[in-house]
């Protein structure tokens, strides 16, 4: 089985979709288990539609090859739902017996572990973070004398197979587990570096969303790695960083620049990205922040030609007229966004041998006190 942290709707248009589409090509797929970490409720209706076997849709609006297309695809690879904190005793039963894959989307802070989870706790009480959920269900894995798990996380973080490793492996650590439990989560399992890519503009209710036609899931390679399914949105790659710092210094730089600026002029409800992209005004000056502050720092780096034509792409995709990517959903957790889409974009620009301006770029990283 494939255990999934977050219930989001990226998820759904993303993993949940892709191995329903894998499993109709005829593949032999697990199934899905979610899993809700926090105790939203708003997130917690999505819980009963994920035990439902009739499945949740998915459509695709945008366009391929120019010419315009809309697919409704009902997405049946979900087979649980679980609330952490409520479904304790069957998830930990579930860990143990039956998984084989992690996929998790925790959002930009979901790999904190506050201060109760760095203690002792009661073993029949699920921990807060999702960090702490997993040391705990691997620990049990382990003294069930279980293989390792093949962890593919899909939050927006650099190295984030690294990341959680680290993280998981220093709670451990904090926690006084046992030192052949530390060795075994080096060992035994896999944690797998990965970028995800796809526009995903809306939730459909109770479960289910909206998105873009494009979709990448890149996935760095290397010994042991596993897949559950394969798809054609997959690629495994040996050069992970290029996806991913063109993913994330234009496309998601270019949401955040545009958030800011929305924000900026009077935060107006219901304005969407596509609505950017219809003004000319605010096209033109997307346009010459890519040409002029990050077009060249790609050149310095030796990445010109592939950035220019991402952002080709990328404009694209900000025009897809079926898609309602509001700028009110863009701008949460903004603060937290911009110091990895656009203070880490100018701190990488000054890696270079030569100082770059980047006016309006270094402005915002001021803003947020991510430059000195």
């Amino acid at each position: 089985m494939i255990l999934q942290f977050g219930t989001s709707r990226f998820l759904q248009a993303h993993v949940d979709l892709f191995a329903w589409e894998a499993r109709l090509a005829g593949q032999t797929v697990a199934d899905i288990a979610i899993v809700q970490v926090s105790d939203d409720p708003v997130r917690a209706k999505r819980l009963a539609a994920f035990n439902d076997e009739s499945g949740f849709p998915v459509v695709l609006k945008g366009l391929e090859a120019g010419q315009a297309i809309e697919r409704r695809i009902v997405v049946r690879s979900v087979r649980h739902g679980f609330a952490a904190a409520r479904d304790w005793d069957a998830l930990r039963t579930l860990f143990v017996d039956r998984v084989t894959h992690v996929v998790s989307n925790s959002g930009d802070n979901g790999f904190y572990i506050p201060a109760e989870d760095r203690v002792p706790r009661v073993a029949d009480k699920a921990p807060r973070s999702f960090c702490g959920i997993i040391v705990a269900l691997l620990h049990l894995r382990w003294q069930a004398g279980k293989p390792g798990v093949t962890f593919l996380p899909c939050e927006l973080a650099a190295s984030n197979g690294a990341t959680l490793r680290g993280h998981v492996i220093d709670l451990a650590t904090t926690l006084g587990l046992e030192a052949q439990f530390l060795d075994w989560l080096g060992s035994a399992c896999t944690w797998v570096n990965t970028l995800v890519d796809r526009i995903v503009s809306e939730p459909l209710e109770p479960a289910g969303a909206v998105a873009e036609p494009y979709a990448l899931w890149a996935i760095e390679g290397g010994e042991g790695l596993d897949l559950p399914f394969t798809h054609p949105a997959i690629i495994v790659t040996d050069d992970l960083a290029r996806y991913e710092r063109l993913k994330l210094h234009i496309l998601n730089l270019g949401h955040s620049w545009m958030a800011e600026r929305w924000h900026d002029a009077g935060a107006v409800p219901g304005v969407t990205v596509k609505d950017v992209m219809s003004d000319q005004a605010s096209l033109g000056d997307l346009r010459r922040l890519y040409a002029e502050e990050v077009v060249p720092v790609f050149e310095e780096h030796g990445l010109g030609e592939a950035a220019r034509d991402y952002v080709e792409t990328t404009l694209d995709r900000f025009a897809n007229p079926f898609l309602e990517h509001r700028l009110a959903d863009i701008f949460g957790g903004h603060e937290a966004k911009v110091k990895k889409r656009i203070g880490g974009f100018v701190a990488w620009a000054d890696e270079s041998a030569h100082v770059l301006p980047m006016p309006q770029l270094r402005a915002l990283a001021m803003r947020y006190g991510l430059e000195s």
